[in-house]
């Protein structure tokens, strides 16, 4: 496509009054390849010169030549490299030479499994077929195909969930395939962060402790987009020493990249070339996107839109196809969304549809951000910011394709830290990216795969120590619940459960709340855990499921059950959450130009007085409802800063509310950390309070039981997090403070995610402002970070 063109003519919309805040022309890449020392297999060579692939790209090389040296390596370049040849050609060339050999891929979903399979066939050469066999082992198999993976696969593609729970348990049956396994490939490995990336960290712990049952010692090959720390982040995941490929050689056409930021509501800011600085209420994110995707479509650019729920996907397919039947019902039926929730048969044929053209518009969830294969688009927008820059690259990589030119918009919205972005492009285009987080360690998370573990295989003393430094003391406390006994070097399963069922791997282990679907016979819609069950299915919550609305008639915290029934609502529900934080050990002391910083294990108590109604398209409150329900306590870490003296005695002088300016800070923080950390917004907390150091302090805590290492994270980038604090405080145009600064603003994903309290009226945005000032510019170490 034109891009120039394009943005040239979109100008001259109805809809245009100067929403583009900048425009980055990202310049081509030409093909960069490289030879292997020794070629490849014949069979190999032939297969992709089937299939159009005469050379291979230089990190395609290099990673071959590691893996070749029986080294693991994590691969890193950007999407549609052809990362997947990287790991797909030296597993065919294994089995070509040992027909026994075995290979397992691990995906993050069950449906880029699928599509990868279909890549891994155009490898199969004629001389296999007689032997080689792949296939997808997940929820969707048939227990036929099952069997014959089990006893006769030679690559088995699977997910997380399902190497957990359905072939780890039943290491026995599949000991042929251990006993041969050559290569655990695990895809997308940023994917895995946080809680998820902690869990599966353990779960290779486990695998690895089989493979050596068996007498296997298998390579691990990873690929991921791009983060600050790939090897040591594929290493922790996999508990190896990880070689890095990251010099990338596919060829990239040129883009532009649009920072397009909604127009402010204030008709005073109409027609300022710089609105990103006008403060208040701006047009949503997702009407604005509906207009970008109308006028694409209306050309026929084949344009992919990424929003963050699954109700997002559906009002901008819906208001797109709307717009566009009234002009030509072939362009209004051109149009799609694409979720979760959707049968595996209908994604299918939409990929299908995708992939032929058939359709110019499709609006996505992440569901589609991943390696799935959906051909080359011509645009993409990307409703907010996606939260981190790998997946912000990963998710634009879906346009421009091979050697096009690609169109890119990125719709800001009205939160601290799109607005930022809005103003500052230079983060998106010249920093490196964030570096992933996990904490394998957390005896939380250990605890259930140390049950796993010891039901899976005796577990020996000296193999305790493979699962963290509090696996000891974790297995003395399974001892005192007699689910495991120790009889001389060896720890057993004592129980009759079967413990893979009770571990979650997207949470951490704890009470699971059922949802119950009343109106059709109390079947079962899904489950929470119970944090985030008290905030979001309280009685008269508005759960959101599929894009549908069930409304939560009550909450039987005895049983652990939601009863709801789906209706049709035209509002959502928010909870106002007030918590408490107690320090209960310091582990580290720091200071910020003499303000002292300080980090350890914390309890924070939650209570949900209250929850607050609001309508879905205006935002409009509804009003109030009060909760009786019981206070949630937290065992976790944080990190602290405690304002210096001197600062708050001026904040005194002008009769400012020092607690006050620290929940504004706070508003901003808890949004612009993760432009430093790659978390979510739902990962951090924030809590003022006094009454643990005699004065008011701001505590930034994890919100998980003993932490996820983000707070830790945030307190070696406290100088930088709070800098960013200061330029968004300071340059937002608003007067007294508004949500796309120190307020609180509805967040994005509110629609779907209700876990997310009000962090209450907007605080006083000068005082907000003086403190920071103060603690930077009122001390002599003025050049610090």
């Amino acid at each position: 496509m034109d891009a120039a063109t394009f943005i040239d003519r979109i100008r001259g919309n109805d809809f245009f009054e100067q929403q583009m805040a900048h425009i980055q022309v990202i310049p081509p890449r030409e093909a960069c390849y490289a030879d292997l020392e020794a070629g490849l297999h014949p069979s190999v060579e032939a297969a992709l010169g089937a299939d159009g692939i005469t050379r291979l790209y230089t990190h395609q090389a290099e990673a071959i030549e590691h893996v070749r040296a029986g080294e693991n390596v994590v691969i890193v370049t950007s999407t549609a490299s052809g990362k997947t040849l990287c790991y797909n050609i030296p597993v065919v060339e294994a089995m070509l030479e040992d027909t026994m050999a075995t290979a397992l891929y691990i995906y993050p979903t069950k449906a880029l499994a699928q599509d990868q399979l279909r890549g891994l066939g155009r490898l199969e050469t004629d001389e296999m077929s007689s032997w080689f066999m792949a296939g997808t082992f997940d929820g969707d198999t048939p227990s036929n195909l099952r069997r014959r993976l089990r006893d006769a696969g030679n690559v088995v593609l699977t997910n997380p969930d399902m190497l957990h729970q359905g072939i780890l348990p039943h290491h026995a049956r599949w000991n042929r395939f251990f006993t041969h396994l050559r290569y655990v490939v695990i895809d997308e490995v940023h994917a895995y962060r946080g809680v998820f990336g902690s869990h599966l960290s353990n779960v290779m712990r486990r695998l690895r402790r089989v493979c050596r049952h068996y007498g296997a010692d298998p390579q691990f090959i990873c690929c991921s987009a791009t983060i600050g720390n790939p090897a040591e982040h594929a290493g922790r995941i996999t508990g190896t020493p990880m070689q890095l490929v990251d010099d990338d050689g596919a060829p990239r056409g040129p883009r532009r990249f649009v920072l397009w930021n909604p127009k402010p509501l204030s008709t005073a800011a109409h027609g300022s070339g710089e609105n990103w600085r006008v403060g208040g209420d701006r047009r949503s994110a997702l009407s604005e996107a509906i207009d970008l995707m109308t006028e694409l479509v209306r050309e026929e650019v084949q344009t992919i839109a990424f929003v963050r729920t699954r109700l997002a996907s559906e009002l901008l397919f819906k208001g797109v196809r709307d717009r566009l039947r009234p002009i030509s019902r072939r362009l209004g039926d051109s149009v799609q969304a694409y979720r979760g929730g959707y049968l595996p048969a209908e994604r299918r044929e939409i990929e299908r549809r995708l992939v032929e053209r058939e359709i110019l518009g499709v609006a996505s969830t992440n569901a589609l951000e991943l390696g799935i294969d959906i051909g080359s688009l011509d645009a993409c927008i990307l409703v907010g910011y996606p939260g981190t820059v790998a997946s912000t690259w990963q998710m634009s990589g879906r346009a421009g394709r091979g050697e096009e030119e690609a169109l890119v918009f990125l719709v800001g919205q009205n939160t601290p830290m799109d607005q930022y972005l809005m103003a500052h492009s230079d983060y998106l285009f010249d920093q490196s990216p964030e570096q992933a987080v996990v904490d394998p360690d957390n005896p939380h998370i250990t605890i259930g795969h140390l049950r796993c573990a010891t039901h899976e295989l005796p577990l020996a003393d000296a193999e305790a120590a493979d699962f963290g430094p509090y696996a000891d003391v974790v297995l003395e406390l399974l001892e005192d619940d007699e689910v495991v006994r120790h009889l001389r070097d060896h720890w057993y399963w004592a129980s009759s459960e079967y413990p893979a069922s009770n571990v979650n791997l997207r949470n951490i282990s704890g009470p699971v709340y059922t949802i119950q679907d009343e109106r059709e016979g109390e079947r079962v819609i899904g489950t929470l855990d119970e944090v985030s069950a008290l905030s979001q299915l309280h009685d008269h919550a508005v759960y959101i499921h599929g894009a549908e609305t069930y409304f939560v008639e009550h909450l039987d915290i005895d049983q652990k059950i939601a009863h709801v029934d789906r209706r049709d609502l035209d509002y959502y529900t928010q909870s106002v959450q007030s918590s408490r934080i107690r320090i209960d050990e310091t582990e580290e002391e720091d200071d910020w130009f003499n303000a002292p910083l300080g980090f350890g294990d914390v309890t924070v108590t939650t209570e949900i007085p209250m929850f607050k109604k609001i309508k879905f398209a205006s935002r409009d409150s509804l009003g109030w409802e009060k909760l009786e329900l019981p206070p949630q306590e937290l065992e976790t870490v944080a990190m602290w800063f405690v304002p210096r003296e001197d600062v708050v005695e001026e904040l005194m002088r002008q009769k400012m509310i020092v607690g006050e300016a620290l929940i504004g800070i706070a508003n901003v923080f808890v949004e612009v950390a993760p432009l430093y950390v790659m978390a979510d917004v739902q990962d951090i907390g924030t809590v003022v309070d006094s009454s643990n150091l005699g004065r008011d302090a701001l505590f930034v805590h994890d919100r998980y039981p003993g932490g996820m290492g983000f707070a830790s994270r945030c307190m070696e980038k406290f100088d930088d997090i709070m800098r960013t604090v200061a330029r968004v405080i300071r340059e937002c145009g608003c007067e007294d403070g508004c949500p796309s600064c120190v307020g609180s603003a509805v967040p994005p994903f509110a629609a779907s995610d209700l876990d997310t309290a009000v962090r209450g009226r907007i605080p006083n945005k000068a005082a907000a402002w003086a403190l920071i000032e103060r603690s930077i510019t009122g001390h002599t170490d003025t050049e610090r970070g």
